[in-house]
């Protein structure tokens, strides 16, 4: 995923990066920023990469969206300006989004995501 983010034109700021949240210590995976140069200012990104490979499909889903919506509440908090994203690679994308019910879950629950392709290390879709 950071080969990914990187090619995208990412600069991978955080590897992971740290917030606090109720005198604790939560990690996401990376942060990342990127130069806007029409508004010279720079968007900033949190990624929490999930590889849906447990067990139970369901059981990963559950843990991805609990602790998506932890990160985000946290984020909120202490660096408002930074966008949470959940990524997942082609495959964890199609089997828990890439339906009506997937996208009506991601679009209610406001998930952004990155899909990736694992082989290629690239950015194939972006999710708002």
């Amino acid at each position: 995923m950071v080969n990914a983010l990187r090619k995208d034109g990412w600069t991978v700021t955080h590897d992971p990066l740290k917030v606090g949240w109720r005198g604790r210590r939560l990690k996401v995976d990376l942060g990342a920023e990127k130069l806007l140069a029409a508004e010279r200012d720079t968007e900033k990104i949190a990624v929490e990469i999930k590889s849906f490979i447990g067990a139970s499909e369901m059981a990963d889903l559950y843990l991805a969206l609990g602790q998506f919506i932890l990160y985000r509440k946290a984020l909120r908090r202490v660096e408002p300006e930074r966008k949470l994203y959940l990524a997942l690679d082609t495959v964890a994308y199609q089997e828990n989004f890439g339906d009506d019910e997937g996208e009506a879950l991601r679009a209610e629950e406001d998930i952004k995501l990155i899909v990736f392709d694992q082989e290629t290390e690239e950015i194939v879709k972006w999710k708002q």
